[in-house]
């Protein structure tokens, strides 16, 4: 079957009322029905305590949709064919009697709709009921179905490698490992996916993608909220298991890879999990001297004066949880020797962005460096979000009869025309679960190698108490620590705001695209 074709299915939506539901899972479900990908053989169940009735659910519904869609809203008749769909159960996941009520739904359903017995179990709810829901569908009978079942996951995938292994156990006894997507939204970003088919589908930069010819790859993901209402759940994690563990490590990954010997999902996800194995760990005193864990205080985003970390909802007074984490990964592997990937994520920074910097080598002997003070390296640039699109940064004669070389910019964006109103995330990720493509998703294997580099890192700064915890106010790139980790190797962070960097084109006067 084509993978623009419709593949019927039942969705049983665990977490239904959710924020991310509201925000994500519904949109995503009617841009795939606006496409035809979802048509007229699917049903969606939404399960959640809250008692509500059918109108009640799909009200909130088309309130999502109205809000968070790339689409308009749809008309009454159309609204009324997508509807039809959807269906609520109130549902306690302690309740064993509710899945067996639940599992009479769906058998209904499933020869309404003519769903083939295929079965999605999306649980968007905390990871401590992965584990349960799972038992509770096996013994109510929800996993034995002529057609095929998968059970799709959302971070975080346990706090620690033994709480994950604990997990997966529980899970892989109903589920087998080709059965669980664990989704990592990151892997469903247009440009995120683009990086495969930059490197390896263009001679101009696989020859040179190695250690002979760049200088340092930085990867910066930075957000200028706060933690809003997830005050709770961030005093637990922090910015190195809620962001590095899976999202920064899986763009490293992707930007290290060995070229897989096909475009298949096993043989991609293999050569992932070799650069996972192969980052350099750090232990004791390795860890200090090559990550920094920063704290945001009060300070000024925009015109507005906003707390500290300290002072929002849920959070200790003495909290020493990092909201920032800049560090120096090491891939000792034969092509990337010597070459550092620098990493940093954090909240209330002073730009919203995320991006992939990948810096090349000068020529060894450059004839026009003496002509021009503006000489700047070549940069290739993947902005992830907000704007999607790459940069290509390049030096040039200067235009006249002076000569000399400055720095250009040739950029290709969303602003361009390409990839115009492009998909969501989540949008993708659907897709690829209801195809049974697992290549967006991240393997058991992945997983446990994350949390191997990650753990001992997490437990030197618990160690320190708190002592190693660096802070900068918020609407700053972070703490002044984080520059000089990449000064002490004789390089700078990358602006994040275009119009800062050398090869500005606002500051030449140029237009982006040449």
């Amino acid at each position: 079957m084509k993978r623009n074709e419709s593949h019927p299915a039942a969705v049983l939506l665990f977490g239904a009322t959710g924020d991310l539901a509201k925000r994500k899972l519904y949109p995503a479900l009617y841009s795939l029905y606006k496409q035809g990908i979802l048509s007229h053989d699917f049903a969606v169940i939404g399960l959640a305590r809250s008692p509500l009735t059918r109108e009640e659910y799909h009200r909130r519904v088309k309130d999502s949709i109205a809000r968070h869609s790339r689409f308009s809203l749809p008309g009454q008749e159309e609204w009324a064919a997508f509807a039809k769909h959807f269906f609520y159960q109130s549902l306690d996941i302690h309740d064993k009697a509710g899945f067996e009520t639940l599992q009479t739904t769906l058998i209904q359903l499933d020869e309404h709709f003519s769903l083939k017995g295929n079965r999605i179990f999306y649980l968007s709810m905390a990871p401590d009921f992965f584990g349960l829901i799972a038992k509770n569908l096996h013994t109510a009978g929800l996993t034995r179905t002529n057609g095929w079942k998968r059970l799709v996951i959302e971070k975080p995938f346990g706090h620690d490698l033994s709480s994950a292994e604990q997990l997966n156990q529980e899970i892989r006894e109903v589920f087998a490992e080709e059965e669980i997507y664990r989704i990592d939204h990151y892997l469903g970003k247009e440009m995120v996916q683009n990086i495969e088919v930059i490197r390896f589908a263009n001679s101009i930069f696989e020859p040179v993608w190695n250690n002979r010819y760049i200088d340092n790859v930085q990867i910066t993901s930075s957000e200028t909220v706060g933690v809003e209402e997830r005050g709770g759940y961030y005093e637990k994690a922090g910015a190195l298991r809620d962001m590095v563990q899976n999202h920064i490590l899986q763009m490293v990954a992707m930007v290290a890879m060995e070229p897989p010997s096909r475009l298949q999902t096993e043989a991609i996800r293999d050569e992932k999990v070799k650069v996972l194995r192969s980052l350099r760990r750090y232990e004791g005193d390795a860890v200090l001297q090559n990550v920094v864990s920063g704290q945001y205080t009060e300070g000024k985003i925009g015109e507005e004066i906003v707390p500290a970390y300290r002072q929002e909802a849920k959070v200790a007074p003495d909290s020493v949880t990092e909201t920032y984490v800049a560090a120096k990964l090491m891939v000792d592997n034969f092509r990337w020797a010597g070459v550092p990937f620098y990493v940093r994520t954090g909240k209330r920074m002073a730009v919203k962005s995320t991006e992939i910097t990948v810096q090349f080598k000068n020529p060894p002997m450059n004839l026009y460096f003496e002509k021009s003070g503006e000489l700047g390296p070549n940069l290739l640039t993947i902005h992830i979000q907000p704007d999607e699109g790459m940069t290509l940064h390049l030096n040039a004669k200067r235009p006249g009869t002076a000569g000399g070389v400055f720095p250009i910019a040739m950029e290709v964006s969303k602003d361009s025309g390409i990839g115009y109103n492009s998909p969501e995330a989540y949008e993708r990720l659907l897709h690829d679960i209801l195809h049974g493509d697992t290549t967006n998703f991240t393997r058991w294997d992945e997983v446990a190698g994350a949390w191997e580099w990650v753990d001992p890192i997490t437990q030197v700064l618990r160690d320190t108490g708190g002592k190693q915890l660096h802070f900068y106010a918020a609407g700053t790139m972070g703490p002044e620590a984080a520059h000089e980790l990449l000064r002490k190797d004789g390089v700078d962070w990358w602006p994040l705001t275009p119009a800062d960097r050398p090869c500005s084109p606002v500051k030449e006067g140029l237009p982006h695209e040449l």
